[in-house]
């Protein structure tokens, strides 16, 4: 019998500590209809079914409104509902376009890029699998019949296409499945059914007439409409044109994904909040001097501000990069701004950080420390550290090493592609037969300031011996595996073994040419396979991640900052404990930058 006593029901509310497990927050976007936000039982019904809390969202377009939303959700449902204004998607309106929703249009596409931004797992549903693609690049049918025959016209022998149209738009009962769908092998989809036909409902006139480059077609009905698609950068995103919330059967598959995937999130969401999160190398400064906006979400670079808050990302070490000229070339042609000498250069590039820092400070702020790194985040802030790529910007000049260290400077590497005077590249023609004279002396004079000592881009043999000269550990800040992918910059095993056994750090980066040598683009499963192997040779106390962004790094799955939590997803699928993933985001750099900076003597 059904009480209606409040206290009754606190008191089971209250009975146990605590009074509920946590369950992932899944936004659903509301219909609107005569002034009023809608959602149809069945939606929400569904999710909790799934085991997930849903929340309606309603169509606004204040950004603070959606930003704030975002925050607080796990995972996000497009829901079904009228024709979108064809303006979005720059045509005018057909004559078969039906009743458009302007109140939804543009909160729901806002809604969209920025949970894309932020790898919110999303199912988009009828009129949502269309949000998805016109928010994000691809083509919307404003009707389908326009371009395909009737069966009665294949039979008079009208119309302009080969094709025959099954019906779209039934009358049947929602939860009558009307026909099938032919499923993609190779997708996720075909993973959460095991089988390539399945029947689903079907309430539409429009459809998606081409996906666009985010997206993979993973079914299509029997007449060759798109009915599915899926991300085709690694993300938890799917959207279907029929509506599974009313499929007994087939139905609630789709929503224990979404949940799942939500859950996950979540996780790793928090998991950032406990643990920082570093990025040891990244070539953006080296487009400061062209008028980058930092502090705005700009398509030219792939760090920002914007892209670090999306992808949950503490922390990261900026380089001055300087070329390395060929002999004949002087430095400043090498480069496009007027500067006389390398030092000049690397410092044009240092004032550049701290001016936009300077600018910026109650967001972000110069860490020279790991204390300062938690330091800042402790306060809210992210951090950028400063790093040289190439020796080269000493000018043979061993006061430079301590100018550095006092502008904050926590590693140099040796060199880039071609030999200099401190020692061999990977790339070069064996000049000095590894570390030179001079270079022992800028290693030593390394590790009295309390710089790290890096070694990516430097030949074997100077590899070696900077490893016996260095009286502290030395880093590679972005390299990668030579025995999955043999090109003269990556590392060989017996190289990862002498690293790990003077308790130095290999950090993977994202080139795609350090990760295949083949003609297969490289995703992030391939950067997952080249630092599963460094943690097999040396052991996860010595592996790490140099992204190498805007300097030609950046795969699908990780292009940019803003996707570095699928980093993190990836760990986490891949079972690595939360202890382990703190060092891999950052903690074993960390161990041996305390210790180098602990033992200079100056």
């Amino acid at each position: 019998m059904k009480s209606f006593s409040l206290q009754t029901y606190l008191d089971d509310i209250y009975s146990r500590f605590p009074e509920a497990e946590h369950q992932p927050i899944i936004g659903l976007t509301g219909n609107f209809v005569d002034g009023e936000t809608r959602l149809v039982d069945r939606y929400y019904k569904s999710v909790i079914a799934a085991g997930g809390t849903p929340v309606i969202i309603p169509p606004v377009t204040d950004k603070n409104i959606i930003l704030n939303t975002l925050e607080h959700i796990d995972g996000l449902i497009l829901t079904g509902g009228g024709d979108f204004n064809p303006l979005w998607a720059g045509e005018e309106p057909s004559p078969r376009l039906h009743g458009i929703n302007s109140t939804r249009d543009l909160a729901e596409l806002l809604t969209v890029r920025l949970a894309y931004n932020r790898q919110i797992p999303m199912l988009g549903i009828c009129r949502g699998i269309q949000t998805l693609v016109t928010a994000l690049d691809g083509e919307v049918d404003q009707d389908i019949a326009e371009k395909y025959k009737t069966r009665r016209e294949i039979i008079s022998g009208t119309g302009n296409d080969a094709h025959a149209l099954i019906k779209h738009s039934q009358d049947a009962d929602r939860n009558e499945p009307t026909h099938n769908v032919i499923i993609d092998k190779n997708s996720v989809l075909y993973t959460l059914y095991n089988t390539e036909k399945i029947a689903v409902n079907s309430f539409h006139h429009q459809a998606v007439r081409n996906g666009g480059k985010r997206f993979n077609v993973c079914a299509k009905s029997p007449d060759g409409i798109i009915e599915a698609i899926e991300s085709s950068e690694y993300k938890s995103i799917i959207g279907v044109q029929w509506h599974p919330e009313w499929l007994e059967d087939s139905g609630p598959a789709l929503f224990k994904w979404l949940v799942d995937k939500s859950k996950e999130f979540h996780y790793a969401k928090n998991l950032h909040k406990r643990i920082l999160t570093l990025d040891t190398h990244c070539d953006t400064p080296m487009f400061f001097p062209k008028g980058i906006h930092f502090e705005q979400r700009d398509p030219r670079i792939l760090v920002d501000m914007h892209k670090m808050a999306e992808g949950h990302q503490d922390a990261v070490i900026m380089v001055a990069y300087l070329p390395q000229p060929k002999i004949g070339e002087s430095f400043s042609s090498k480069v496009e701004f007027n500067v006389s000498s390398p030092t000049e250069y690397a410092d044009l590039i240092f004032d550049k950080i701290e001016a936009i820092v300077k600018a910026n400070s109650r967001y972000i702020s110069i860490a020279r420390t790991p204390a300062d790194l938690y330091e800042d985040k402790r306060k809210g802030r992210r951090s950028i550290m400063l790093g040289i790529e190439n020796g080269l910007a000493l000018e043979r000049n061993l006061n430079n090493v301590k100018h550095f260290a006092q502008r904050g400077v926590v590693y140099i590497t040796l060199c880039h592609n071609g030999d200099n005077d401190i020692c061999d590249s990977a790339r070069g023609c064996n000049t000095h037969n590894g570390v030179s004279q001079f270079g022992e002396k800028v290693i030593k004079e390394m590790n009295k300031y309390g710089i790290m000592v890096d070694l990516s881009h430097a030949g074997e043999k100077s590899f070696y011996d900077a490893l016996e000269i260095s009286s502290t550990p030395i880093v590679c800040s972005h390299s990668n595996c030579k025995a999955l992918c043999d090109v003269p910059r990556n590392l060989t095993d017996d190289q990862l073994k002498a690293l790990a056994r003077h308790d130095g750090v290999a950090h993977i980066t994202l080139y795609h040419g350090f990760l295949r040598n083949d003609s297969i683009e490289a995703n992030i499963n391939d950067a997952m396979e080249h630092l599963n192997h460094a943690i097999d040779i040396m052991g996860v106390e010595h592996v790490g991640l140099g992204t190498d962004f805007d300097g030609d790094g950046g795969i699908k799955g990780i292009a940019d900052s803003s996707e570095l939590i699928n980093f993190t997803l990836q760990l986490l699928r891949r079972r690595f404990n939360e202890r382990d993933i703190e060092r891999i985001w950052g903690g074993n750099w960390l161990r041996i930058m305390a210790l180098v900076q602990q033992s200079r003597t100056e």
